[in-house]
């Protein structure tokens, strides 16, 4: 068994994929790269079948038929090896000193008493013409240490854990029946939370380990491709919500960060449905609360009372004004977009 398992979904991926392979491939024996072809029209299928020849045992080269990055996702789950799982985007890469510390880390852990479930590390916002990168950290989080839910002290609005932060145990993935939609963006959500009930162990490094790029005009983070996208945050914000009765999971600490994760999402769609500026888009903004209301009435109330919800929520033209404000200041603030 390998250690460690990196999925590197590529659609298209041929301008920039090398880059992703070759800061994984210092890992040498102990982990094997996915690189998942999903359905492409350029080079990626060629470049993906020369690292496999050239780093047999290392890199397997996946083709598949066009699924999205949630069928690419779903690929590598199924064909992994690895203890452990990582994904890292085609047009990403990871921090070589910070990659051999999480490799010895893992190890190490591997050989422990204790299964460590997930494990964190932070991610760097690569914006192109940004002079500072954004580190995000996993605030509250104890740091060098096996802990639980319960040992993390506080959740702060506005912090959770993206694809880029987390490893999970393989086995782990497979057992919660995670399976992400195809042909839909935005799925990494789904991959974050739907887990999250099942972990019970967690290790924190503070480290850079993921440098995630932001800067390609048709990346699908862009706030217009994301407003031209918005069917598919909404379906992805609804089967977040019908995949987890948040009111079943067991450690109330676990579910306090779902229902702020939850809420983030929630605003994400709101906002967007909101910036887009249609009418059209302001219905599905009603029809999205209306189906959450239906679905789950005391969520409903917690989402909308929030002070997250009633910023998007205030009525009027005006009200949507302070709405678009407040997720402007979030954006200075995150570095988002």
């Amino acid at each position: 068994m390998k250690l460690l398992t990196f999925a590197v979904p590529c659609y298209n991926s041929q301008d920039y994929m090398e880059r992703c392979i070759d800061s994984i491939l210092p890992g040498g024996e102990d982990i094997e790269i996915l690189i998942v072809d999903d359905g492409s029209k350029d080079r990626t299928a060629e470049i993906a079948d020369a690292y496999e020849r050239k780093y047999p045992g290392i890199v397997r080269a996946i083709h598949q038929e066009n699924g999205g990055h949630g069928e690419a996702v779903n690929t590598g789950i199924r064909n992994a090896t690895g203890l452990y799982f990582k994904v890292v985007d085609s047009d990403d890469w990871v921090d070589a000193e910070s990659y051999q510390m999480i490799l010895e880390k893992l190890r190490e852990l591997a050989g422990g008493r204790v299964m460590v479930d997930m494990m964190l590390a932070n991610y760097v916002y690569e914006k192109e013409g940004a002079r500072h990168k954004k580190v995000m950290r996993q605030t509250g989080f104890p740091r060098d240490q096996i802990f639980t839910w319960n040992d993390v002290k506080h959740f702060h609005k506005g912090h959770y854990i993206l694809m880029h932060s987390v490893i999970y145990r393989t086995q782990l993935l497979r057992e919660c029946g995670l399976e992400l939609p195809k042909h839909t963006f935005y799925v990494d959500n789904i991959y974050v939370y739907k887990p999250l009930p099942s972990v019970q162990n967690i290790y924190y490094m503070d480290v850079d380990f993921y440098r995630y790029y932001i800067g390609r005009e048709d990346q699908s983070v862009n706030e217009k491709v994301m407003i031209s996208r918005i069917d598919q945050q909404i379906r992805v914000n609804k089967i977040m919500i019908d995949d987890v009765n948040l009111r079943k999971v067991a450690n109330l600490k676990c579910r306090k960060y779902m229902f702020n994760y939850l809420e983030i999402i929630t605003v994400v769609s709101t906002i967007m449905l909101i910036r887009s500026g249609t009418e059209e888009n302001l219905e599905k903004k009603r029809e999205l609360w209306r189906y959450i209301k239906e679905k789950d009435i005391s969520l409903f109330h917690k989402l909308r009372c929030g002070i997250m919800g009633r910023a998007m929520n205030l009525p009027g033209r005006s009200g949507r004004k302070i709405s678009v404000a407040a997720y402007r200041i979030s954006q200075k603030v995150i570095g988002f977009n």
